[in-house]
């Protein structure tokens, strides 16, 4: 396990630096290397934009994290997600791409959506503030993306299942963190990456 401060990948980020990020997250996969890792994987949702820049240069295979759960959404029948994460992931092609690879439709918050998401995670999540109006907040998207037919939500940040789980939400969640974390160990007993 290495990574960066955030602080760091916040700066290249805040300025639209995805191979800035790329050259951070490939100072640690060659870290991760040097010390004997067989693959890697990174938690962190939206710098999974850098991956592009990465893969062409990494010492070592990644294990996708909206693969994981895209292959989680199919294996219990999920046809339609919801999208919930910071602004630059759900602007983003990172999930769309390998859940269309799947056969699955997704619908991203609305604008306004997207900037009170992004502040609850950036604001109060990452510094461990947990507001009973932001878990109503995130509810009341969820409830949204139901109505537009989606049968589960992504939580497409680290942060968001500190407020979100099974438990609160209109639709069945899809813990990405969770998800890529068993991928990570069936894949290191057994080769697998197939989330179950």
């Amino acid at each position: 396990m290495h990574t960066h401060p955030l602080a760091d990948y916040m700066d290249c980020i805040y300025k639209g630096d995805w191979r800035g990020v790329a050259e951070l997250m490939l100072s640690s996969a060659d870290k991760l290397a040097a010390i004997g890792a067989d693959f890697l994987i990174c938690p962190d949702n939206t710098i999974h934009q850098a991956l592009g820049y990465v893969l062409p240069k990494s010492p070592l295979p990644w294990i996708h994290i909206a693969e994981a759960v895209a292959e989680e959404a199919v294996r219990q029948g999920f046809g339609r997600l919801g999208l919930t994460g910071t602004r630059w992931l759900v602007e983003s092609e990172v999930y769309p791409e390998k859940l269309a690879a799947r056969g699955l439709e997704f619908v991203r918050p609305t604008a306004a959506e997207r900037d009170e998401i992004n502040r609850i995670i950036m604001d109060e999540l990452v510094y461990g503030v947990f507001r009973p109006e932001s878990v109503l907040i995130f509810q009341q998207v969820i409830e949204r993306m139901k109505g537009e037919g989606c049968d589960a939500v992504v939580l497409g940040c680290t942060e968001i299942p500190l407020i979100v789980n099974d438990g609160n939400s209109p639709l069945p969640v899809l813990d990405s963190t969770r998800l890529l974390a068993r991928a990570a160990l069936r894949r290191a007993v057994g080769g697998s990456t197939v989330p179950k």
